[in-house]
């Protein structure tokens, strides 16, 4: 095929998605599939190979179905760094990087220290951590063995050694097999299943429901077992970093309260009340 034609012919099969996000989209497929803007725009007439015409079709084909585009290439953007991603893994979100902001200002002055990703999923915040602060010893924890295989393919793509631990955080016992840490952070389940049916077909359909949802009769189980586990795992003047459910920091921080820490609610770049910070 005309290499012109499958470009437009992209844009038409998905002609319901937004301007711009179509042709970011595009953009994405067409550099996944070995075609560079600079070629389309060059040389519009070249005559494409049916192979990578497939490609190309084949994820159109996808995208229709509303499969993430980060699913289809298995790579997503996270903290300017690239990351392999499957249906396993949560697709790293922009409100995540403004996480690993506020963690880095509280240890950007400090050395060797202990850091816990909780619930680690393609280990993008583990990873950027130790990117950024390579003398600190970060662990990472998750209940999924495909999550952490995905993970460990990440730190060794950047050459980052991370101690990856499977355990299922909400099981008490195995708190034992864990030290004391300067930062604890965490980015949990914590949207309540009944609102799964608000939510786009796109995450409820491909991101891992294990990563996303928590039970209407206990929206913040992952809140109170780290506030749980920091009574006996924090180091002095050690911190919590967390994301919440926009609509739940509130009561995210009255569990800090009554665990006797002092939290602090965090609004992301939209305004919206999607961190909580907490220490002694």
């Amino acid at each position: 095929m005309i290499l012109g034609q499958l470009y437009n012919d992209f844009g038409l099969y998905l002609s319901h998605l937004e301007k711009n996000e179509l042709i970011a989209i595009r953009n994405i497929i067409f550099e996944w599939a070995g075609i560079s803007r600079q070629k389309i725009l060059m040389d519009p007439q070249k005559e494409i190979d049916a192979a990578t015409t497939a490609k190309i079709q084949q994820a159109v084909l996808q995208l229709r179905s509303h499969k993430p585009v980060q699913y289809i290439t298995s790579e997503a953007w996270f903290y300017k760094l690239k990351f392999l991603v499957s249906p396993s893994v949560l697709i790293p979100r922009p409100e995540t990087e403004e996480l690993i902001e506020l963690a880095v200002a509280e240890i950007k002055n400090k050395s060797d220290i202990q850091i816990l990703d909780i619930g680690t999923g393609s280990g993008c915040i583990a990873i950027t951590l130790k990117k950024i602060m390579p003398s600190a010893e970060v662990t990472a924890i998750d209940v999924s063995a495909n999550a952490l295989r995905i993970a460990k393919a990440n730190a060794a793509f950047h050459n980052s050694t991370i101690n990856f631990i499977k355990l299922n955080f909400l099981d008490k016992p195995v708190w034992d097999n864990l030290v004391k840490y300067d930062i604890i952070i965490s980015n949990p389940p914590y949207i309540p299943l009944s609102e799964a049916s608000k939510m786009e077909n796109n995450v409820t359909t491909f991101e891992p429901h294990l990563a996303l949802f928590v039970p209407d009769e206990s929206p913040y189980i992952f809140y109170e077992k780290i506030a749980a586990f920091a009574q006996t795992h924090l180091a002095e003047n050690g911190k919590i970093f967390m994301e919440v459910h926009e609509e739940h920091a509130k009561q995210v921080a009255s569990i800090f309260v009554a665990a006797n820490f002092i939290p602090e609610i965090r609004r992301d770049i939209s305004g919206k009340e999607r961190m909580v910070l907490a220490g002694k």
